[in-house]
């Protein structure tokens, strides 16, 4: 039985994603794995995206592992990358798709008209590069991570859940928006801890130590 799945479904950065976790936590098994047992048993699962999302929510309906994440989102610690935090909820602008609603809320894409800063200089979509994160709650993924320590973003669309409450960072991008979210065995963030060096390793190494609660 593996420690930690990382989900095959024929996208995202699956091979960087599972590199930097047998980094962090080199006695567990990690599995990049598109076989539904596999992920099935495994006791951590990892769901990474990268690209659009129509074509995620495509290629994971297509592989028939649809409800294998959904049942991972339910009963063991899951993390969520990218896509893989987008993914979650019930639906995206991007396409428009239809996400897979395990909370409630939409993917909405950053608005050219107020991508201007304080200093009146425009921003660039897609949102590249390193951004300081705000912890919104206490998470033990946190831990050993400065609040407003920057990860590496890279994404035209982010998250806007119902619940405020399922916030657990934010990030200016020029206004303050979700790119971290908590709810029991779940912690998915829109940044990519796996290009975020020290910080990002961190985060994944609290995900390996963490046994799904808060």
């Amino acid at each position: 039985m593996a420690d930690i799945a990382v989900v095959d479904y024929g996208m995202g950065n699956l091979r960087s994603v599972a590199k930097a976790l047998r980094f962090v936590a080199p006695r567990c098994t990690t599995v990049v794995s598109s076989d539904p047992a596999t992920i099935r048993n495994a006791a951590r699962v990892v769901l990474p995206g990268q690209s659009a999302m129509p074509d995620c929510m495509r290629c994971l309906n297509a592989s028939g592992l649809r409800e294998v994440v959904l049942q991972a989102c339910s009963d063991r610690p899951f993390l969520g990358i990218c896509l893989g935090l987008q993914m979650l909820f019930e639906n995206s602008e991007e396409g428009p798709t239809t996400g897979l609603g395990v909370f409630a809320g939409r993917v909405v894409r950053f608005r050219e008209a107020a991508m201007v800063d304080s200093g009146g200089r425009r921003l660039k979509v897609p949102h590249m590069g390193w951004s300081p994160v705000r912890r919104e709650q206490e998470h033990p993924l946190w831990h050993g991570i400065d609040d407003g320590t920057r990860f590496y973003f890279a994404h035209s669309y982010y998250p806007a859940p119902d619940d405020v409450g399922l916030t657990a960072a934010t990030v200016a991008y020029p206004a303050a928006f979700t790119c971290a979210i908590a709810r029991a065995n779940i912690f998915a963030v829109q940044f990519h801890p796996e290009k975020s060096h020290r910080a990002g390793l961190q985060l994944l190494s609290n995900f390996v130590a963490w046994n799904g609660r808060v």
